[in-house]
């Protein structure tokens, strides 16, 4: 299992690469810093310079102070210029970092293989992309604005120092870094607690996504009660995590204050009697005083830096595992393009499982004839939609091979060869957007007489024109107030706009009307004709006209043939035939 120093650091080299192209900047900050830093500790100087003047009571030096604070007015005046300037670059590192790091997470998403988006929770996932990396440019923001300054102020101050003082300021030297041990002792040790933090972080986005996604059925089974002590119970062991990261961060701060407290005590007391001894100037005290702060002071905001650096790299692991999750194979150098095909289609000897200790589709053929309807059957976990995913190579085969018009799929782009089909599944998916930019979804160049056109075939043209804007009704990805065949229907109009040379159909109808299938089974008849098809039904009635019924039973084909032959046969398909009009 890797080591917490081995995770932190598979999270820092990949950062180091987004922060590259902007490496200029980082340039342009650390300058500024030093101006800022440089300018802050030249303050003091001025100030002592300022006190000494004041001689005693009544007497004050006026005309020796004037210039001293005209000077002071413009260091002020330019470290504050500084500081903006700084500040700016940073802002602009962090957000253009987390911005390339988003935009090739969420770009890897769209190459990831379905196989992990299927087996990881959306929530989950949706939480990487969002929060953690959020967490990121918090911790990156924090990380360049004060670790800059912070090393530039110690370095300068310890120089400062040495010119005033040098054994008074080796005291100082000798005991503040053990504030930084104190700090890198606590960070280490709550690296993994930020992790577990994020992690429950993304169950619970998981949980309210789900929920939120899915409160109908939520309330259609009362399941409220127990969805809240669900949510309880992420919510508690959230609580618990994040309780504990933070009261070991927490601790790094008043520690290392306990240690520059120290410090602090011990140049005031020396310099005391420095200046009783007649070598220190009351000016040179508190400037040196001054200094002494200003050397313990990042320390105390460095060990924060480092605590907020721990979140950020937990959260980066947790990005990075996306971003270095291998992406779907790549098409072959030579892969075909496919521009059009016969509509011919066979499997042979095809073997597949999700899991290798779970076997599911075994020793799979099938040859299927141009312009076929091909209907597949069966009960629930078959192998149905398994076959559909392998057809559309959504995953690809264990063994054997699936082959269209002549060509191995796999020898085929992707792209390409996912354009020869037209899909309609019982699962409706709308995007957010315009009902006639959902229609043109997979043909944007098309016309708003094409859009109408396929709506009429779809018969959902009439619904749409009683819509507020018609077609250009606003709709949201859950489809906002229109009804689930309404969904179904623009899904269908979707696929009439393309006509691809062959189609899918998985449950297409199963949210619509009788009296609306009834329209759209004539409307299927007239758009499959010439057109292989493959249609997976549950409805067995619906399927009486396919040219071939395969009918599966775990993973095999245990039967073929068409409706007449299959209810001859006195088979598997016949029983399911009838338990479907059986009265009980």
């Amino acid at each position: 299992m890797p080591s917490i120093k081995t995770k932190q650091q598979s999270a820092i080299k990949p950062l180091l690469r987004y922060i590259k192209p902007y490496s200029w900047m980082l340039v342009v900050s650390l300058i500024f810093a030093a101006i800022s830093v440089a300018l802050t500790l030249y303050a003091p100087i001025l100030i002592g310079y300022a006190i000494d003047k004041i001689i005693a009571e009544g007497k004050v030096d006026f005309e020796g102070i004037a210039p001293i604070l005209i000077k002071l007015g413009i260091v002020v005046a330019v470290t504050s210029l500084a500081q903006w300037i700084m500040t700016l670059c940073t802002n602009k590192i962090s957000y253009l970092t987390v911005r390339d790091i988003r935009t090739e997470a969420f770009a890897k998403l769209q190459k990831l293989p379905l196989k992990y988006i299927d087996s990881h929770p959306h929530g989950d996932i949706i939480s990487r992309i969002i929060t953690d990396i959020e967490q990121i440019s918090d911790g990156l923001l924090m990380g360049f604005t004060q670790l800059f300054t912070g090393l530039v102020t110690i370095f300068g101050t310890l120089g400062f120092m040495l010119s005033i003082n040098v054994k008074i300021a080796l005291i100082v030297v000798i005991i503040t870094p053990l504030s930084l041990f104190v700090a890198r002792f606590i960070a280490k040790n709550t690296f993994k607690l930020f992790r577990m933090q994020s992690e429950a972080r993304g169950e619970m986005t998981s949980l309210v996504e789900e929920m939120v996604g899915n409160q109908k059925i939520v309330k259609a089974f009362a399941y409220e009660t127990e969805a809240e002590q669900k949510f309880e119970q992420t919510n508690l062991h959230l609580q618990k995590v994040g309780v504990k990261a933070v009261f070991f961060s927490s601790l790094t701060n008043p520690c290392t204050r306990f240690v520059n407290g120290l410090v602090y005590s011990a140049v005031t007391i020396l310099g005391a009697f420095s200046v009783i001894n007649g070598n220190f100037s009351v000016g040179q005290l508190n400037c040196f005083l001054t200094y002494a702060n200003q050397y313990t002071k990042p320390f105390n905001e460095i060990s924060g830096v480092i605590t907020e650096l721990q979140s950020a790299f937990a959260s980066a692991r947790r990005v990075f595992d996306i971003i270095d999750e291998p992406a779907e194979p790549s098409n072959k150098p030579d892969a075909i393009v496919m521009t059009s095909v016969d509509g011919t289609l066979q499997a042979k000897n095809v073997d597949f499982s999700y899991t290798p200790d779970i076997s599911l589709i075994e020793n799979l053929n099938l040859d299927v004839k141009s312009g076929e309807r091909i209907a597949i059957v069966g009960p629930t976990g078959c192998g149905k939609t398994t076959i559909i995913n392998l057809l559309m190579r959504f995953y690809d085969v264990n063994k054997g091979e699936i082959i269209m018009s002549g060509v191995p799929i796999k020898d085929c782009t992707r792209d390409s060869m996912r354009s020869m089909y037209g899909m309609v599944l019982q699962e409706t998916w709308l995007k957010t957007g315009t009902i006639a930019q959902n229609i043109a979804y997979a043909n944007p160049d098309a016309t708003m007489q094409e859009i109408i056109s396929a709506a009429k075939s779809a018969y959902c043209h009439s619904f749409i024109e009683r819509l507020p804007n018609g077609y250009d009704t606003i709709i949201s990805d859950e489809g906002g107030s229109l009804s689930q065949g309404q969904k179904q229907l623009l899904c269908i109009a979707r696929v009439m706009l393309s006509l691809p040379p062959m189609l899918i159909l998985d449950e297409a109808t199963s949210s619509i009307d009788t009296r609306t299938e009834i329209l759209i089974q004539r409307t299927f008849n007239k758009m499959m004709q010439g057109r292989t098809s493959f249609i997976i039904a549950h409805r067995l009635s619906t399927i009486q006209n396919a040219d071939c019924i395969l009918v599966m039973n775990a993973g095999k084909i245990i039967e073929q043939g068409t409706h007449d032959e299959l209810m001859k046969k006195n088979g598997f398909y016949t029983n399911l035939y009838n338990s479907q009009f059986s009265v009980s």
